[in-house]
Formats: C-alpha cells, sequence, structure tokens
C-alpha cells in the first residue's frame, strides 16, 4: 500500500455526522480503499479553510517574486487556508497552481483603479474611466472567474475618500464581467461609493465599513456578499494616523473604525452573506485566517457560524469542494469540535493539502 494512500475516521461539525474519508493521492476517496492504514480516528475533519480576500502576490515594498508568493502560500497553508481567492494581485501566481503544498487559488486578475487613486503599482491604473469595461473583460480572462475593482480612495484634489467611477461606467463594468462569465467585487472603505456599486450589480463588497442599514437589506435582497476584514480595519488608525496632510480622510478613517464592528454586527443580524477575508498581504501577515474567524465571532456569530463563514460557506459560494467523493484531498483534522471550541483551529491534529500532510 502506497504512502499516500491512508484513511481518516472522525466526525462532521456542521452535521454532526460521521465521516470517512481515504487519501488517494491528491484526491479524497469516500469509497473504503482496501489496505488503507488508519492514521486518525475519533477525530473531526472539516473542509480546507477559505480566505477570501488575500493577496499573495503583494508585500510591503512590491516586487514580490514567484518564489515569496510562494512562501506566504505555504504560510497560509500551515494555519488552515487551503483555498485562497485571491482579489487581485500584481504578480501572476498561476505557476503556484502547480505546487501541492500550496492552497487552491480563485483569482480576479489584477486591480482596477485610476491614475492617483490606488496604492502605486498594484494594479491597472486607467487614464480613461470610460475604459473601464474593456479592462474589466481583459482582466476577467485573465482571472479564474472574478474581477476586482477598486470604488473608492482618497481624492486629494478633494481631501477625502471619494468614488473612482460612475453609475454609467459601473453598470457597463458589471455587465462585462457577467458577459465573461465572472463575478465582480468592489473594494469600498466609504459611505459615498456604495449606492451606485449596489445598484450597478456588483456581486460582493469587501471592506464595507460605510454600510447603512437600508443598503445592508439591499446586499440581502441583491444576495451581494460582503467580507468585511476585521483584522484589516484594524490597522485604519495607523493609516489615519500618516495622512495629517488630510484631515477630512484622517477623520473620516477614524470614525469609520470606531463603527466598524457595530457596521458588520448589524449586517450579520440583518441575515448579509458574509465570508472570511484577512486582506493578508500589505498590512496584514499571511496566516492569520484563524485570527478573522475569532473577529467574526466577536461580533455576533456563534463559533460554528463564524466558522462556516471561513469553510463551507465560501467553499459552496466558490464552487469549491467539500470533502465529496473526488474532491481535492484538503482538509483539517482537530481534536476537538471546532464549532464549540475554535481554539481547536489553533492546534490541529493535521492539515492534509492536497493530499500532502504540511502541518
Amino acid at each position: 500500500m502506497s504512502d499516500d494512500v491512508r484513511h481518516y475516521r472522525g466526525r462532521d461539525p456542521f452535521t454532526d455526522d460521521s465521516l470517512d474519508l481515504w487519501v488517494v493521492g491528491d484526491r479524497i476517496s469516500r469509497e473504503p480503499v482496501a489496505g488503507a492504514p488508519t492514521v486518525a480516528d475519533d477525530v473531526w475533519l472539516i473542509p480546507g479553510l477559505v480566505d477570501a480576500h488575500n493577496h499573495v502576490g503583494i508585500a510591503p515594498g512590491l516586487g514580490v517574486t514567484v518564489d515569496q508568493a510562494r512562501e506566504y502560500a505555504r504560510a497560509d497553508a500551515r494555519a488552515g487556508t487551503l483555498l485562497i481567492r485571491e482579489v487581485g494581485s500584481p504578480l501572476d501566481t498561476h505557476p503556484l497552481d502547480d505546487d501541492p503544498s500550496c492552497p487552491r487559488f480563485i483569482r480576479s486578475g489584477k486591480h482596477i483603479a485610476r491614475p492617483k487613486r490606488y496604492l502605486r503599482d498594484y494594479g491597472i491604473d486607467l487614464e480613461n474611466p470610460d475604459d473601464l469595461a474593456d479592462e474589466v473583460t481583459r482582466q476577467a480572462r485573465a482571472g479564474d472567474g472574478w474581477v476586482k475593482i477598486v470604488g473608492d480612495w482618497i481624492d486629494r484634489e478633494v481631501g477625502d475618500l471619494a468614488p473612482l467611477w460612475t453609475r454609467t461606467q459601473l453598470d457597463a463594468a458589471v455587465a462585462a464581467a457577467h458577459a465573461e462569465g465572472a463575478r465582480i467585487t468592489a473594494h469600498v472603505f466609504g459611505a459615498d461609493a456604495l449606492p451606485d456599486l449596489i445598484d450597478a450589480g456588483v456581486d460582493c463588497i469587501e471592506h464595507g465599513t460605510g454600510l447603512t442599514p437600508d443598503q445592508l437589506d439591499q446586499l440581502v435582497e441583491r444576495s451581494i456578499a460582503l467580507v468585511p476584514t476585521m483584522i484589516q480595519v484594524e490597522n485604519f488608525l495607523s493609516i489615519a494616523d500618516g495622512a495629517d496632510r488630510f484631515p477630512t480622510y484622517q477623520a473620516n478613517m477614524r470614525k469609520l473604525h470606531q463603527n466598524a464592528g457595530d457596521v458588520f454586527a448589524a449586517a450579520r443580524e440583518a441575515g448579509v452573506t458574509i465570508f472570511a477575508g484577512t486582506d493578508a498581504g500589505g498590512f496584514v501577515e499571511h496566516g492569520r485566517i484563524v485570527d478573522e474567524i475569532d473577529a467574526l465571532a466577536a461580533i455576533g456569530f456563534g463559533a460554528r457560524d463564524a466558522l462556516a463563514a471561513a469553510c463551507v460557506g465560501p467553499r459552496a459560494w466558490l464552487g469549491a469542494g467539500t470533502l465529496a467523493d473526488g474532491d481535492r484531498a484538503d482538509f483539517l483534522v482537530l481534536d476537538a469540535d471546532p464549532g464549540v471550541d475554535l481554539t481547536t483551529l489553533r492546534r490541529p491534529r493535521e492539515i492534509v493539502c492536497s493530499g500532502l500532510t504540511v502541518v
């Protein structure tokens, strides 16, 4: 019997059903494999965690190489993140798809912004904003089913966060993404860009600290997801501290930080579909998915619901496997029920990534 064939017996914390999984190479078999050794018994088994907002191709100072991105991705895998939605990267990380020690990726190509209206060299800067739809088409074809636009950023002439696009441009962009079979998501910190983005029909809001109660209801009605990146929002104060030249923006960022917990708690209460994302890369280190799960629990999610927001929920949303026969062998082996005790995620017995034991 080959070393890459083995058996795990445990329970599913979301259904309380018993689970028997056989790993055969990089795949799961739900059919018994004769002679496979049982390497774990009486454990809890969950699909690999999902970081729904991550940038392995970004780091402070930019210039990330594929080898550096590989190490960031492996750090995420060792923390239990075995599926990454990479929402914007200046680096093409597709070469990592052949590395079984890395998470699976679902990408959105490069950020789409305008000159001096986002972080320098992170993405595409459109000189003519009317070209947005054409660029969305290009990035949809470069990605894996997603496109990322920057919905708001500081406008130095205004001195505060302001929208980058008109409603007409957004309507065309959403239509272009959907025509390519892709979904479109938008970075938004403040309030002013949200009405047009929601009305245009984007599929997801990243951050969303400026959302109002009425807009939360619209997200529910329109099935627009929210990835709040709560551990990134913790950095809003340091961002504000470095913006003395723009006191209005500085005050706005501090207010957004102050109100973020209440906004996200209200989103949960309203029934908004919320997924965990760390915004790793740049200000946030890789490997912090459990910190984001804990942050979701702190705004009123029960432990099991917070776990679901970083596991089975985004996997269903992204069309990824959840331990079915033939799925990629990506799962965590835990000694306690993580739906009761989230701390068990920090001490996994084993993490299996594409059939390999990475922890």
